[in-house]
Order: C-alpha cells, then sequence, then structure tokens
C-alpha cells in the first residue's frame, strides 16, 4: 500500500509539474522513483517512458491549445524528431553505466537549474 501511495504522489506531483511548466518526467518522476522506490536510473527512466507512451499530457496540452498557447506545427515536428532521438538515446543510455548516467542525468540537470536561475532571457517580473 505504501508503493501505492508513493507511486500516486508522484504522478500527482509529476502531472501538476507537466501542466505547469512542461515538464514532469525527467524532473520529477525518474529521481522519485530512483530515492523512494529504490529503482535504477535506467529503470526509473524506462518507467518515465512508460508512462508517456498514454498521451496522459493530452488533457493540459489541450487546456494550452484553447488559450492560442500550444504551436501545433512546432509540436508535429519536434514530436516526429522525438521519436528518433528517443529511439537513439535510449540505445545509448543502455550502454551506459547506472554510475555514469546518473552523473551525466545531475550535471544536466545542475547546469539547467543555473541556466534558468542565472542566465535567463527576458524580462525579470
Amino acid at each position: 500500500m505504501n508503493e501505492i501511495i508513493i507511486l500516486v504522489l508522484i504522478g500527482l506531483i509529476a502531472g501538476a509539474f507537466s501542466g505547469m511548466f512542461g515538464i514532469g518526467g525527467g524532473l520529477v518522476m525518474v529521481p522519485a522513483m530512483v530515492f523512494f522506490l529504490a529503482m535504477s536510473q535506467h529503470s526509473a527512466q524506462g518507467t518515465s517512458l512508460g508512462v508517456l507512451v498514454i498521451p496522459v499530457v493530452a488533457v493540459a496540452a489541450y487546456n494550452y491549445y484553447k488559450a492560442g498557447e500550444l504551436n501545433v506545427k512546432f509540436a508535429i515536428i519536434i514530436a516526429l524528431s522525438f521519436v528518433v532521438g528517443g529511439y537513439f538515446g535510449s540505445k545509448l543510455s543502455l550502454g551506459v553505466s547506472e554510475v555514469m548516467l546518473k552523473r551525466i542525468f545531475g550535471v544536466l540537470m545542475l547546469a539547467m537549474a543555473m541556466k534558468l536561475i542565472f542566465f535567463t532571457k527576458g524580462s525579470a517580473s
């Protein structure tokens, strides 16, 4: 039962982050599954991708579409390219040791956080 509660919380938080910020899998689900469910990095990444097989974000995307904030042409081009990148990226990932994969993942998250905090263009609110 504890595991079910953790999985539901991961889903709710990842879903909320996905709807709010367009993220969820890599930033929320993968680290949460590694830390709270003791999953391997590879297994957590695979499970995160498995969640996305079902169009879980369709409702959130529809809200953005209704508000005129979804560029359908760009989304289709990126989605088609994403399929190719996802295939080759998963093949590459499965050939990397878990320790190295966690380090690469951590550096990527840290680099993105630093960029967002210190180097984001645009006006400050």
